[in-house]
């Protein structure tokens, strides 16, 4: 694979084999032809949102319509040990939320499902521009797995209903026993976190996701916010499954 080609992301090219022509979205091609001024020829590399990666040759070239030919192929261009899903709540300045998914992505996320909980402030969200967002952190980060995005979903739908090896609730109540993240996970897991709202989860959340398997921790010794402790998860569980 060539290094330092532009990076578009082309589902499109999912299952397509060397010398296959595909079709970039008109978002793409839009940002191909007219932002980047590519031409035919040109080459640049693709990203399926499944793991695998492509070198492609521009073949056409228009303001909303592009085609590329399939150079080469890496099926397995990226691949996580572990699948790391965060469900949480939205924050009230929803700047900071798209700095949540922009800096997970870059990190390393599988599944986002934002949360309606007691105490959430912001109870709509805009699930096109969440879904720019993690495109366009995918296409620069490097990853090639494009992280699922649910909708909305509240609280006691989602305690019932999820699955992983470990199911953890973050919350800032001292008067409830709580243990470290650190201490309760390992590499090559399917983890899923729950982070709360600004006014954290209400103890009827905390006594629900218990009953359901979620186990209490903290991230530290600090209060964080909403979007700060979301992106410890991740910061986090990169470090556990990159270390030797």
């Amino acid at each position: 694979m060539k290094e330092n080609l532009h990076i578009f992301y082309c589902p499109n090219a999912k299952n397509a084999q060397e010398g296959q022509v595909v079709f970039l979205d008109e978002e793409e091609a839009e940002h191909c032809s007219r932002v980047l001024r590519l031409k035919t020829s040109d080459e640049i590399t693709l990203i399926d949102g499944f793991g695998a990666m492509y070198t492609a040759q521009i073949t056409e070239c228009h303001k909303k319509n592009v085609s590329v030919k399939i150079v080469e192929k890496n099926e397995n261009a990226f691949c996580r040990s572990y699948f790391n899903h965060v469900a949480i709540a939205p924050t009230k300045n929803m700047d900071r939320f798209e700095w949540f998914i922009e800096k997970a992505v870059e990190f390393g996320i599988d599944e986002i499902t934002p949360l309606l909980c007691a105490h959430s402030e912001r109870k709509v969200i805009k699930d096109e521009r969440l879904s720019k967002i993690v495109i366009s952190a995918v296409k620069q980060s490097g990853n090639t797995i494009l992280p699922v995005l649910n909708p909305m979903t509240s609280f006691s739908d989602f305690v019932e209903n999820v699955d992983a090896d470990k199911k953890l609730i973050a919350h800032c109540e001292s008067g409830m026993e709580r243990v470290f993240f650190g201490d309760c996970v390992e590499k090559n897991q399917k983890i899923v976190t729950l982070i709360g709202p600004e006014g954290d989860f209400s103890p009827e959340e905390i006594i629900l996701a218990q009953k359901h398997g979620f186990q209490a921790v903290t991230l530290g010794n600090t209060r964080l916010r909403t979007e700060t402790a979301g992106v410890s998860v991740c910061a986090f569980l990169s470090c556990i499954n990159n270390l030797k």
